[in-house]
């Protein structure tokens, strides 16, 4: 395959095809029906201004290298999956390779991926598909996932294997992955105690490692310790979860303010690369309420386009990452990275306040299904009950009480939704309250308490008594 990619040759192959494919694969479980017509509609938006062929992506300048970084950053953690001749599921590398060809002819130059995606495929699939272009075309950054054990052997074999996987014998942006947990403790267990931190740093001075990071899953007293290792290490940027959201609205138990984050990074003058700007899919299609203000502002803007402005207008952010599975949002995102407008001081306050004070009457699961939680002993499908739970919540298919209009109407479609997208056995009245998920979960979500809470309102529904 040709090593240089035109743009206009891979804008004539995904097209509206493209488009039409993936608008169809997304109709959630509790969406309303919809025409082939309107879905391919509403994920080709012939009133958007063109900029595939015409615009220039968004490039910030990484304050410690000089690199020139795509504002949008793929994240390669969900990628389609098919099955292979035995029945596994495997990573569609045709369909990965086609969207990071797209995404490379389009100005995105920063691929995030880790060991434990994809059930462990993520690497590899990404290494496959970047190899076809030139090197210096891209940044790979990728992680440390020694989260479930300290073996300096076990973070040794992760370390180069992910060499092997992604094809390179350098790695542009490295990451010590979801630190937090246990706070300067769990690092010292993690990291220095077995010299892993010692080894890392010697790689950053030789150059396999051209910036050592961390990506950031805990409280402030975490991050604060966090922020202190700084003085010793010298981390090169951090990667944080930060939306409008989470701004000013996080609990503070299982994340922080990005606010907070935010100005203590940019304090240090760290770049930051941005994970969940669109929390988990939530900002992308949230509930109906919050689309109708959204859509009175700017008729024409998608969803996640508000979410995107919002993180890329601060400029300490280096790059935002967004886990692109169809061509579609690939090309949305594309639209609103290229030439990029940043949002007024009035819209982010709109955001901040209007739309997530709206947002926060919703009793939605901060599950972002990275599926770190899998599999369960047991078999239950966690982020998909989950994600299936936030959907109905988001979407206003969500029966409250029998004084509820169309009550019935919507206890029916949650159930038989329910047992669509969920098997039997899978289903969350199947939880033993083992508790071997939560320590796996990088949001700090209490799992089994809420597996308990969707299935008391399933039982409720079935037995009529909500």
């Amino acid at each position: 395959m040709k090593k240089t990619i035109d743009r206009r040759e891979f804008i004539k192959k995904t097209g509206e095809g493209a488009a039409l494919a993936g608008a169809v694969a997304l109709a959630g479980a509790c969406a309303p029906k919809k025409t082939v017509e309107s879905l391919a509609a509403a994920a080709v938006d012939n009133n958007a201004p063109d900029v595939l062929e015409t615009g220039k992506m968004e490039l910030r300048t990484n304050s410690t290298n000089g690199d020139k970084v795509s504002l949008l950053g793929y994240g390669c953690m969900r990628f389609t999956m098919k099955k292979d001749k035995d029945g596994n599921d495997i990573i569609d590398q045709e369909n990965a390779n086609n969207l990071i060809d797209y995404a490379l002819a389009h100005g995105v130059n920063y691929f995030d991926t880790a060991p434990v995606y994809l059930r462990g495929q993520s690497e590899k699939a990404v290494g496959i598909a970047l190899s076809r272009h030139p090197r210096n075309s891209y940044f790979i950054a990728t992680k440390m996932s020694n989260f479930q054990s300290n073996d300096r052997k076990l973070a040794m074999q992760l370390y180069n294997d992910s060499f092997k996987n992604l094809q390179t014998d350098y790695i542009d942006y490295y990451l010590l992955h979801s630190l937090g947990g246990g706070g300067a403790a769990g690092f010292k267990a993690r990291f220095e105690d077995n010299g892993v931190i010692d080894f890392l740093l010697g790689e950053r001075e030789k150059g396999k490692i051209r910036q050592l990071g961390l990506s950031f899953h805990g409280n402030k007293e975490s991050f604060d310790d966090m922020m202190a290792l700084h003085e010793k290490y010298h981390w090169d940027f951090v990667q944080i979860q930060m939306n409008y959201f989470d701004w000013s609205h996080a609990d503070g138990r299982r994340n922080v303010n990005a606010e907070y984050l935010y100005e203590e990074l940019d304090k240090r003058n760290l770049p930051i690369v941005i994970m969940e700007p669109l929390q988990g899919g939530r900002l992308a299609k949230p509930a109906q309420s919050v689309v109708n203000r959204l859509k009175e502002r700017d008729p024409q803007a998608s969803l996640a386009s508000w979410a995107f402005r919002f993180v890329g207008s601060y400029p300490r952010v280096l790059t935002a990452l967004s886990g692109m599975v169809y061509m579609e949002h690939l090309q949305d995102n594309l639209r609103t990275f290229m030439d990029f407008k940043p949002l007024t001081d009035e819209e982010k306050t709109f955001l901040d306040t209007e739309i997530s004070d709206l947002m926060a009457n919703f009793p939605t699961v901060d599950c972002n299904d990275c599926k770190y939680c899998m599999p369960c002993p047991y078999g239950i499908d966690i982020p998909g009950i989950f994600m299936h739970y936030n959907t109905c919540v988001n979407e206003g298919s969500f029966a409250q009480s029998k004084e509820q209009e169309n009550y019935q109407k919507l206890r029916k479609a949650y159930l038989v939704s329910y047992d669509r997208a969920i098997p039997t056995l899978r289903q969350a009245d199947h939880c033993v309250g083992c508790k071997q998920c939560i320590p796996k979960c990088p949001q700090s979500i209490q799992i089994p308490r809420q597996l308990r809470r969707i299935d008391a309102y399933v039982e409720k529904l079935k037995q009529g008594t909500l």
